[in-house]
């Protein structure tokens, strides 16, 4: 009976040892599974080093295309060519830089009549502006603008004249009384003089000015 009972306990350690084995086995196999998936994250975790490549070997390709498309604006120069021929093209012509809209003269005047009204030596003129000169002519018009004004002239006035006032074509130094003989002559021939005002309003010097007419 003793020794069955021994054979029995025999019999359960050696299938407890086979248990203990077993899980010993399952715990190895267990850590081996546990280290596969972890080498498979590791793997996994590796994966994305060839996407993130990708991606910056994506990203650099548009950085490459504006670079590209920034070389046409280096051809630039063909507007600076058509500006030029532009600028030729608005090049006047000989003779056509007269403005017929220039300002009236202010110190310039056509000389009509003589007038001794107020008892004052006064003159008769027109105020005006230069015109342009009319193929063939060697002398631009003065055309005149307005009315008819009086400007008074002093006795010892400076006058220089010109052809058709006397007889040369060089400016040559006359009276106040040669000036207002032609005038009384000639009327209304509209001679330009040059003149200046001294500080009472009163003519003190004058110049004829070659004209056209």
């Amino acid at each position: 009976m003793r020794g069955h009972v021994v054979r029995v306990r025999d019999g359960r350690r050696t299938r407890g040892r086979a248990a203990v084995a077993v899980l010993a086995l399952c715990g190895t196999l267990a850590l081996t599974g546990c280290s596969g998936d972890d080498e498979d994250t590791g793997a996994g975790a590796a994966g994305p080093s060839p996407i993130a490549t990708t991606t910056a070997t994506a990203a650099v390709t548009p950085s490459a295309t504006p670079s590209a498309s920034t070389a046409p604006s280096k051809s630039a120069p063909k507007p600076a060519l058509s500006a030029t021929a532009t600028g030729k093209a608005k090049t006047p012509a000989p003779g056509s830089d007269c403005d017929h809209k220039m300002p009236i003269s202010p110190d310039e005047v056509a000389v009509y009549r003589y007038t001794p009204e107020g008892g004052v030596h006064s003159l008769i003129v027109k105020h005006g502006n230069w015109g342009c000169a009319a193929p063939g002519m060697d002398a631009a018009p003065f055309d005149t603008v307005g009315k008819e004004t009086f400007l008074n002239i002093a006795e010892d006035a400076k006058i220089t004249a010109v052809t058709p006032v006397i007889a040369s074509p060089v400016s040559q130094p006359i009276t106040l009384q040669q000036l207002i003989d032609w005038l009384i002559a000639h009327p209304d021939q509209g001679r330009v003089f040059r003149y200046h005002l001294n500080g009472a309003g009163v003519i003190d010097w004058m110049d004829q000015e070659y004209t056209s007419s």
